[in-house]
């Protein structure tokens, strides 16, 4: 019978004798039931450092590839970054490709390009578009792993999806806002959702878990949505502005898309001060807001965990590592100004 490791390494790694390391492989009787334990977890040791030396000298590249505004892309790539040192031994370089706004034809051309020349892995946050779904077919058969970030493209071979559940998040946001509009003060009132734009799935999914629960739990609320403004201040504040002066019944803010200090200076200049605004993640803009009090509430989720499993899942996809880990979608965080600053300090 052959084993992974020598008999005789197993013997020094467990601290015995080679009669009880064969005896213990063999489960023949004669040996306590601790000398066992600390056969196997010899052997279990020995793989370990087995892997770790193989895994010495490996490099990949891996490129993360997103359409979103400045603040939230640059915030995910330092979060990337900040992941690198823990995937010793093995090396992973980052070349990033930002921008904030493009076509789906211009997300194709970059994976197009990615693929040809060579890459261990794409990090995806990209809107739902027939040729970007195509490339990701086309990677997939080139044995390049494509992973979806923040937003999801089902029906693809995409490797993974990592980030949050967007319709959980949405029905969370639903049931902050049913708490602070509660009937009978708020009936006849409404939730302006701002979404930056439908061409994300992950956008559309929280609007429907949003507008799902606040139905269950706050009827007396009535639902606006508002989107293209692609997360851009400068294009949202128009649109919002619009939309308050339109609506009067407006009294609840549901921002899933960024754009929030637009959206707070829109309602300045309109004189509302909303029941309740919440936002989605715990960036600089959102962290003064939150401050200031203008935001409610943020649904925030840990990028750094996210950037964490991304990074640690290609390096399984690469077959460096043996399949381990079970994918999960992040758990969201409820922000406030009372615990804002024990998360950032948890983060840094």
């Amino acid at each position: 019978m052959s084993y992974a490791h020598p008999l005789k390494d197993i013997a020094r790694q467990a601290g015995v004798g080679l009669a009880t390391v064969d005896r213990v492989l063999h489960d023949r009787a004669g040996v306590r039931t601790a000398t066992r334990r600390r056969v196997h977890q010899a052997i279990e040791e020995l793989s370990r450092q087995t892997l770790e030396a193989s895994l010495h000298g490996s490099r990949l590249v891996i490129d993360l590839v997103m359409e979103a505004p400045n603040r939230f892309s640059s915030a995910v790539h330092a979060a990337l970054e900040s992941q690198l040192a823990a995937l010793m031994p093995v090396a992973m370089r980052v070349r990033a490709h930002l921008g904030e706004t493009a076509t789906g034809e211009e997300i194709a051309a970059i994976l197009a390009r990615l693929r040809r020349r060579g890459s261990n892995g794409v990090l995806l946050k990209a809107p739902d578009h027939p040729a970007i779904r195509a490339e990701i077919r086309a990677c997939a058969d080139a044995r390049i792993p494509v992973l979806t970030l923040v937003t999801d493209l089902p029906d693809t071979p995409r490797h993974a999806y990592v980030g949050m559940d967007n319709q959980a998040a949405g029905a969370t946001a639903a049931w902050l806002i049913s708490g602070w509009m509660h009937a009978p003060i708020h009936t006849g009132k409404a939730v302006l959702v701002v979404i930056s734009s439908y061409r994300f799935l992950g956008e559309e999914e929280r609007e429907v878990g949003f507008r799902r629960a606040l139905a269950e739990r706050a009827p007396h609320l009535s639902v606006l949505s508002l989107g293209e403004g692609r997360g851009l201040d400068w294009q949202t504040y128009d649109l919002v502005e619009h939309c308050l002066k339109t609506h009067p019944e407006i009294e609840g803010i549901y921002s899933i898309g960024g754009g929030n200090r637009a959206i707070a200076k829109a309602l300045e200049r309109c004189g509302r001060q909303p029941a309740v605004f919440i936002a989605h993640d715990l960036d600089r803009d959102n962290q003064a807001l939150l401050t200031e009090g203008t935001i409610t509430a943020v649904l925030h989720h840990d990028l750094g965990a996210d950037m964490l499993q991304a990074c640690q899942i290609l390096i399984e996809a690469n077959r460096l590592r043996p399949p381990s880990l079970l994918t999960r979608p992040s758990p969201v965080q409820i922000i406030t100004p009372v615990n804002m600053l024990p998360i950032l300090r948890k983060g840094t």
